[in-house]
């Protein structure tokens, strides 16, 4: 009897062990290795501070353009209210999985590190693994494969899991750790995400980075504003050889380079930077500090979307340059001295300056081609309209308080040879011929009420041509605007 039941027993377990691989994966959980040091270990306590860190963040929410993100894997305290930034920006995105990658911050190996079976576990709850799109990404490369002790210490896809949990509950995740971050490397990953992706659309790729460490913190500004705008450039080879030299500095370079390279060929036209700080700003200490930034790849170009690129706040604080470099350069004949760490005013742009007093134009003068950082060019133009437009007098100290400001920030240009995509009160028009080129911002025609022939006419004619000669081979562009101006006239 006794023989019989043990038998029984061991059969079942052979048919239970040889039939049910899946089963016995399915139990696995990975237990977290930051809970109660990196972030809370309580669930109440924890899901209160994600939700604070996604509900102060100053961005609004993208749909359905969103290919990639980035965001920082330090302590919350110290990086916490950067990454709610992603996470307030992706958390209308309808995904099911997100594909997380970071760097490998305790174990180096030369290869790529796919976690492909049970689930992770947070004080939230447990996330469970896409093991098929895991799978997939394991056959696609022997660089590929499933180092388990890559991921014994490792928090910097950890960290990122509550902030997923708060804004969805139904995805799953493919956890990638980057252990040699060469260009070899990225591109083998890169290529095999885009292989496994590519027909889906309910997929966002998370990039875990900080940037620069342990600096003094004017220091780190510097180079996390070079990093920024290098990174903006979504120029993968550009990235890798800064790296390499140390121009940039990122702790999560393979999981960004992967990001910038895989979303470009998914279709990203552009990297958002959302926010910038550094631990001198969220936790106070200036002389050694380390870098975060939150950013979006999308594929549609934000270089004319002004309500996303500027908040009020940037654009209050390039209103002030322009007030302070016109004040300064009339006192004192010199620029001021400007530093600026906000990711969004260090982009290359096209920009005017618009002065008025009373209501009547007072000078006028911008760049279109995006030459210098934003916060430099509004400085520069805003110099030159108060003493340099040919069509008026420098501005006198006695009139400062009478003027207002108008910034206009640009789109890039695009040519056309299709005049009825002109928008009337939304494109601004650049029309060349030979050595005459004549630009109107998108508000002039607004303001004078002009159709989209009158408007291409008067373009025509600031440029010294016939008032037709957009009919006759001249070259036509249009650009959009991010107007915004100071509330009320100085008086």
């Amino acid at each position: 009897m006794l023989q019989d039941t043990m038998r029984l027993f061991f059969l079942h377990l052979l048919v239970f062990l040889t039939l049910s691989p899946g089963m016995l994966f399915s139990q696995e959980v990975k237990k977290p290795a930051v809970s109660g040091t990196f972030y809370p270990s309580s669930k109440e306590e924890l899901a209160r501070a994600v939700d604070k860190f996604i509900e102060e963040a100053d961005v609004k929410s993208e749909k359905g353009d969103i290919i990639a993100a980035i965001a920082p894997h330090a302590g919350y305290v110290y990086s916490g209210s950067v990454a709610g930034y992603t996470y307030k920006a992706i958390k209308d995105k309808a995904f099911k999985l997100a594909i997380l990658m970071g760097p490998s911050h305790f174990e180096f190996f030369d290869g790529i590190s796919v976690y492909n079976k049970g689930s992770f576990q947070t004080p939230l709850g447990n996330v469970e693994i896409d093991a098929e799109s895991a799978n997939k990404l394991i056959k696609e490369n022997p660089k590929i494969s499933f180092y388990p002790k890559a991921f014994d210490r490792e928090h910097s896809l950890e960290v990122q899991l509550p902030f997923l949990q708060r804004i969805r509950e139904d995805f799953k995740i493919v956890p990638v750790i980057i252990g040699n971050p060469s260009f070899e490397n990225c591109k083998i990953l890169a290529d095999a995400i885009v292989n496994v992706i590519k027909k889906r659309d309910d997929v966002i790729i998370i990039a875990s980075t900080d940037l620069s460490h342990y600096h003094k913190y004017e220091e780190a500004l510097n180079i996390d504003r070079f990093t920024l705008s290098e990174l903006s450039k979504l120029e993968p080879e550009t990235i890798f050889t800064d790296y390499s030299n140390g121009s940039i500095e990122l702790c999560g370079a393979g999981a960004v380079l992967t990001a910038v390279i895989a979303s470009r060929a998914l279709g990203a036209k552009s990297l958002g930077i959302l926010k910038y700080a550094n631990s001198g700003d969220t936790a106070g200490d200036m002389s050694r500090v380390v870098g975060y930034a939150s950013g979006i790849f999308t594929g549609k170009s934000q270089e004319g979307d002004g309500e996303y690129m500027l908040d009020e706040k940037e654009k209050n604080k390039l209103l002030y340059i322009a007030r302070h470099s016109i004040e300064s350069y009339l006192k004192n004949g010199a620029k001021p001295a400007l530093i600026e760490s906000d990711p969004k005013l260090l982009e290359k742009k096209g920009a005017f300056v618009t002065i008025t007093i009373n209501g009547e134009l007072r000078g006028c003068i911008g760049s279109i081609y995006p030459a210098l950082a934003l916060y430099q060019i509004i400085s520069d133009m805003a110099i030159e309209a108060a003493s340099g437009d040919p069509r008026f007098s420098p501005l006198g100290i006695n009139e400062l308080d009478k003027i207002k400001i108008e910034i206009s920030v640009l789109s890039a240009l695009e040519k056309i040879t299709d005049t009825s995509r002109i928008k009337t009160g939304e494109h601004g028009l650049l029309i060349r011929k030979g050595f005459h080129s004549g630009l109107l911002l998108p508000q002039v025609a607004t303001e004078y009420g002009w159709e989209r022939e009158e408007f291409l006419q008067h373009t025509c004619n600031k440029a010294g041509l016939d008032r037709d000669a957009w009919k006759k081979g001249a070259e036509i562009y249009i650009f959009s605007a991010s107007v915004f101006s100071e509330k009320e006239e100085k008086q």
